[in-house]
């Protein structure tokens, strides 16, 4: 497979961008080698500059539960340029969007348009201390919320990758606001509230983590953090901005039946364009400017292009329920066979294969996975043309967009790959 052209651009952007890329992950840091630089996406597959195609279970990090360029976004793209790309005033479509959220997402009772997923839970944090008057947040152990000084502490995604513990230039006060725990542990929980409860504002959990690999909840841990939040008074926030509307339409609260406080969306609300956000109980948000204290705003917020395209995935969802059916067929198609010394995690449609024969539940059971290993099973699919995450701790997401037939291609890969080695 050549990538003549991917080399030589990847030797360009280093001279002018941070290691290359313009986030972290995309340097292939945590496998080796070149990244590729994609052209153009279309259905299931990506194209990079040198003409090859692959099989993609990135899907943008997430968003792309309908695959790429699909019709009902792109048509509503073709019809807003021709009305303008910002405006920084309301429009309509944004009202049409947030009621459709609410009707998706019940728990959601006032929502606030934002343009990204770390912009929705910054807020969300700031509005939980705002309304309790408290200044403590617990987080988990290789749960990235955006890159939010607070919760840097211990965060998954791209410093768990690199090997950043946490981050540089986060002030030691702000990371002392951040109470870090290992997910699932339910003994953790209870033990620090029993400690702090009266300083504690908020819990922010992903209910299924997705950014130390796939790790869903145990049996009662969404339920004791739901209980233990409304009995000390803190808030409760789903970071639902990867499950939110890909575990279900009404995001991993729907399927795990918990009510939040406050959650955070994104990636699938903006159909592949930047848009996320926050929201909760009516007397919460509420405090949130101009009709309270608690100030945050946003020039690009709710732009008409990714209200656009977040209305015209919302519509299509809405409108094929079964379309959640088929994601989960596929992705159980996907991991039906687990290979040797390989852990299998999936919720719907949310994957990860961990180079580890344990179980993993948590961070410390994450990082025990050979990452040299998964490192060399990535380069094997990609060069026969499949695109995973490159980093053993990140999820891999199936769209509507891949058939039975790219499923079975991507697994008689990686059978191919076992039986070599």
């Amino acid at each position: 497979m050549k990538t003549i052209h991917s080399d030589a651009l990847f030797a360009r952007a280093q001279a002018v961008i941070p290691g290359g890329v313009n986030s972290p992950v995309r340097a292939f840091r945590g496998v080796g080698g070149t990244p590729r630089f994609i052209a153009r996406g279309e259905g299931c597959r990506v194209f990079d500059v040198d003409g090859n195609a692959y099989i993609d279970y990135v899907g943008s990090w997430g968003p792309l539960l309908l695959g790429h360029r699909p019709t009902p976004v792109i048509e509503a793209l073709r019809e807003v340029l021709e009305e303008g790309t910002s405006f920084g005033a309301p429009t309509e479509r944004e009202v049409i969007l947030a009621e459709l959220i609410r009707k998706a997402v019940p728990s959601m009772e006032m929502l606030r348009l934002v343009s990204s997923g770390t912009e929705a839970t910054m807020s969300a944090l700031r509005l939980a201390r705002g309304f309790t008057g408290r200044d403590l947040t617990i987080k988990f152990e290789g749960c990235y919320h955006g890159h939010v000084d607070s919760l840097l502490v211990k965060a998954g995604s791209g410093m768990a990758t690199l090997g950043i513990a946490d981050a540089a230039g986060v002030p030691k006060s702000f990371a002392e606001t951040t109470i870090p725990l290992p997910f699932n542990s339910i003994a953790a929980v209870e033990k620090a509230f029993a400690e702090r409860g009266g300083e504690i504002a908020a819990v922010i959990v992903e209910p299924v983590v997705g950014n130390m690999g796939c790790v869903p909840p145990v049996p009662g841990f969404l339920e004791t953090l739901r209980e233990l939040t409304i009995r000390h008074g803190a808030l409760l926030i789903f970071d639902e901005v990867m499950t939110g509307f890909r575990l279900a339409l009404g995001g991993a609260q729907q399927r795990f039946n918990i009510r939040p406080d406050l959650s955070t969306f994104g990636k699938i609300i903006g159909g592949g364009l930047p848009l996320a956000v926050y929201g909760g109980r009516e007397d919460i948000m509420k405090r949130v400017a101009p009709l309270g204290p608690v100030y945050q705003a946003g020039t690009l917020s709710g732009n008409p292009m990714a209200v656009a395209a977040g209305l015209a995935t919302l519509r299509y969802l809405l409108a094929h329920p079964e379309i959640y059916d088929t994601l989960e067929s596929r992705a159980a198609q996907l991991t039906a066979w687990t290979p040797p010394g390989v852990t299998i995690n999936r919720v719907g449609s949310m994957f990860t294969f961990f180079f580890t024969a344990d179980p993993v539940t948590d961070w410390d059971s994450a990082k025990k996975s050979d990452t040299a290993r998964f490192g060399e099973l990535f380069h094997f699919l990609l060069e026969r043309g499949v695109y995973l995450a490159p980093s053993q701790f990140e999820a891999g997401f199936v769209s509507s967009a891949h058939s039975e037939a790219d499923v079975r291609l991507t697994v008689e890969a990686m059978r191919e790959f076992f039986v070599r080695a």
